[in-house]
């Protein structure tokens, strides 16, 4: 496999580097991978133990200028992940859905031009919308949609447009493009100081006096490791059949409450758990976890991390 990765240096490709990283280390057959990024030379400088292989070239590149991809490489496959979900809220909605319905665009065109066989798109279970609070866990069948006339959508609905044109790409084109609906994960590159519930609550569980809560605590979430992710992420992109979106993420759910409990216990035992804002009722989702049975049964992929084990590797 010759394979070209969009967010290479990005949560999930990091995820991806130290998944092969591992593999090499076990023996194994490592794919000839390229990561196009904007700037190599901070993700050199950032992650050095993670650029000095011989199998990982990065290049310099912007997906909305896509003459600066790379040229004449004969990739066989693309994994294209390059959506900003840590910084994203902070960004204009527009812009955001531009980047991630043009960048997608200009990936496609790159694949047909290029004659690369298979790509897979990382999309979001934010294409469903809203989860039903009688829907315990969100197949893929479901049909919700975000609100289209909410500008805060823009992520969601800029998803499911980019996986409307994966799928115009395999009716025109031939393109094998397979779907992975991602919902939420844990990991050593998470960021703890970012809008990721569990990251705020290990980075109060290491360093602060107390785990701070904002709401209630209601909602309800799940959480696959990164290696897990990884893992799913790569066997999607070679055996997933065209066409179809697997969901990706862990089905064991558990509110955020319980979460932050979960997260003093096995950290820092002891410290207190504060909730703000108890009056005040959640505007978000309710419930956000994936049904996984389609990816169990299709492609016989599990989930091997328990939520337990991911966080206490942050102890180590």
């Amino acid at each position: 496999m010759k394979l070209l990765v969009t967010g290479g240096t990005g949560f999930f490709g990091r995820a991806l580097i130290r998944s092969w990283l591992k593999d090499e280390s076990a023996g194994l057959k490592i794919p000839e991978v390229t990561i196009v990024t904007r700037s190599p030379s901070i993700f050199l400088e950032r992650y050095p133990e993670l650029c000095s292989n011989s199998w990982l070239t990065l290049h310099k590149s912007d997906l909305l200028e896509p003459e600066s991809l790379p040229a004449d490489c004969a990739f066989t496959h693309i994994l294209h992940a390059a959506t900003e979900s840590t910084f994203g809220p902070q960004m204009q909605a527009l812009q955001r859905y531009d980047d991630i319905v043009t960048g997608t665009r200009n990936i496609l065109d790159y694949a047909v031009k290029n004659n690369v066989r298979r790509v897979l798109l990382t999309s979001s279970g934010g294409v469903y919308g809203p989860q039903p609070d009688g829907l315990q866990k969100i197949p893929e069948s479901y049909l919700g949609i975000p609100d289209p006339l909410d500008p805060m959508s823009a992520y969601s609905i800029g998803k499911r447009a980019a996986e409307h044109l994966c799928s115009l790409y395999n009716d025109r084109f031939g393109l094998e493009s397979t779907i992975a609906r991602c919902f939420t994960f844990v990991g050593e590159d998470l960021p703890l100081k970012a809008h990721f519930a569990i990251g705020n609550f290990v980075y109060d569980a290491l360093n602060n006096d107390c785990i701070n809560v904002t709401g209630n605590g209601n909602p309800v979430r799940s959480y696959m490791h990164q290696s897990d992710l990884a893992r799913w992420l790569l066997y999607i992109l070679k055996k997933g059949i065209a066409g179809r979106a697997y969901n990706v993420g862990s089905d064991e759910g558990i509110t955020i409450s319980g979460l932050a409990h979960l997260v003093r216990d096995i950290l820092s035992p002891g410290k207190a758990v504060v909730f703000e804002h108890r009056a005040t009722s959640f505007q978000g989702r309710n419930i956000y976890v994936p049904d996984i049975s389609l990816a169990k049964s299709e492609l016989n992929l599990d989930v091997r991390i328990s939520l337990k084990d991911s966080i206490a590797q942050f102890a180590t």
